[in-house]
């Protein structure tokens, strides 16, 4: 059975978060180095924009986009193969002087100064991300822009002290936040259904995500094939649903967290029969030094950044007994888009991850096939996570009419987390990034440096 939320959360939660800025104000703040100004200078240069519409036009190979332009006028662009249709309606020319020199930053920070809008973004978002290939560099930062996103980026890399500093960004908004929106399992990665039979099975369950997390939370299971006595490793534990799941079949697990909130969350919600089974530990997984049967890691590797994904899989490498198994959940952009992507910063980077970026599947599994590690039965399920992200942002909406978001977000925060939501599920729905589980075996015969 999952664990429910901890009786008397709200008041644990909110001792914990009371500061003296406004709440979500780091995540704004932090992304202020990415922001860059525009001003009257656009509309002198309005007719130029013309051609970036062109290129948008040219770039388009599936999809279309209808465009009410500034001055009223409409323009379609693409329209030449089935794929997602949208709207946009362009209220200053500025937006596109932002899309076209600072990409997806510089597009957020057109909506939010209302220079564009959509009666649903994220088929739009949907239809760049399907047509990325083709659009090129169109909605990337490009010149001094893209060098300025780098440097910024640069600052948020994941040194043990910058890892602390992006974990708690993030994750410390404040379980009170996330208990707003999330489901009962507190579970803040993608669901997968069709695990484990037909809900009415799982009397506990009161919702269809609940039902989907407990079936990302079997899919894990299986393929770590735990049995009593073994001892297991969790990187990244959240808020400790998966481990207390897990422990269930009688192993003992160490879960490590960089967030205080989460920990105190997780060893709150244990339930009593297994307090001496699970151990949450506020550690950087390049300091864990043990032995276990089996790691599992969800959605954690993509907060790291390039450059630590070698020591993450010298973690498993050394952490793993030989013949044991770990199971990996990550987010990948396609290899073919990865160059790109990796070259400047977009959105998520600026405002929401700091230091993250998602993985490169041929390269992650490079790496671990250099230490000794058997790369086997990839599972791809892009498209469960664009349903978990459209469930968690209706219940998000909900929470913010209902005045059940606690006290202290703005309201430009809330809005940022709707773009943020939208923009994450247009980009599974477009199939330019993806979710996958995948095992790691040592092999019994290992023999390492």
């Amino acid at each position: 059975m999952p664990p429910l939320r901890p009786a008397g959360t709200r008041a644990i939660a909110g001792a914990m978060t009371t500061q003296d800025i406004q709440r979500g104000d780091v995540l704004l703040r932090g992304a202020g180095r990415f922001e860059r100004k525009v001003g009257i200078f656009s509309r002198l240069v309005a007719p130029g924009f013309a051609k970036v519409l062109d290129h948008i036009d040219r770039g388009l190979a599936t999809g279309s986009l209808r465009a009410t332009l500034p001055d009223g006028s409409e323009r379609m662009l693409g329209g030449r193969a089935e794929g997602f249709d949208c709207e946009v309606t362009l209220h200053d020319w500025r937006a596109l002087l932002r899309l076209a020199t600072n990409g997806s930053i510089g597009w957020y920070q057109a909506w939010e100064a209302g220079e564009w809008s959509s009666p649903d973004p994220v088929p739009l978002f949907a239809l760049f991300m399907a047509n990325a290939a083709t659009l090129g560099g169109t909605a990337r930062a490009k010149g001094p822009m893209r060098l300025a996103a780098r440097v910024a980026h640069w600052f948020n890399r994941n040194t043990k002290d910058g890892a602390a500093r992006n974990i708690r960004a993030h994750y410390d908004l404040g379980n009170d936040f996330y208990a707003a929106w999330l489901d009962e399992t507190m579970t803040y990665s993608s669901a997968l259904w069709g695990v484990m039979g037909e809900p009415n099975e799982y009397q506990q369950m009161t919702s269809e995500l609940s039902y989907g997390q407990l079936g990302k939370i079997a899919a894990i299971q299986q393929r770590l094939q735990p049995r009593d006595g073994q001892k297991l490793l969790e990187i990244g534990c959240g808020w400790g649903g998966a481990s207390a799941i897990i422990a269930g079949q009688g192993v003992d697990i160490d879960a490590i967290s960089l967030s205080p909130e989460q920990l105190a969350w997780a060893k709150e919600a244990l339930p009593e029969d297994l307090a001496g089974a699970v151990r949450f530990l506020e550690r950087d997984y390049r300091d864990v030094d043990g032995q276990y049967d089996g790691i599992f890691s969800v959605e954690m590797v993509e907060a790291l950044g390039r450059e630590y994904w070698p020591s993450y899989m010298d973690c498993i490498a050394r952490n793993l007994k030989p013949g044991g198994r770990a199971a990996i959940q990550y987010i990948s952009i396609r290899d073919d888009l990865f160059d790109a992507y990796a070259a400047s910063a977009d959105f998520i980077q600026a405002y929401i991850f700091p230091g993250g970026l998602l993985i490169r599947t041929s390269e992650f599994r490079a790496l671990a096939q250099e230490r000794g590690l058997e790369w086997r039965d990839r599972t791809d399920f892009g498209q469960h996570y664009a349903e978990t992200l459209c469930i968690w942002r209706e219940a998000f909406d909900a929470a913010a009419a209902e005045g059940a978001l606690p006290d202290g977000f703005d309201d430009q925060f809330v809005r940022l987390w709707r773009y943020y939501l939208m923009y994450c599920e247009g980009g599974f729905r477009g199939g330019g990034i993806d979710v996958h589980q995948v095992t790691l075996v040592k092999p019994e015969s290992y023999k390492g440096e």
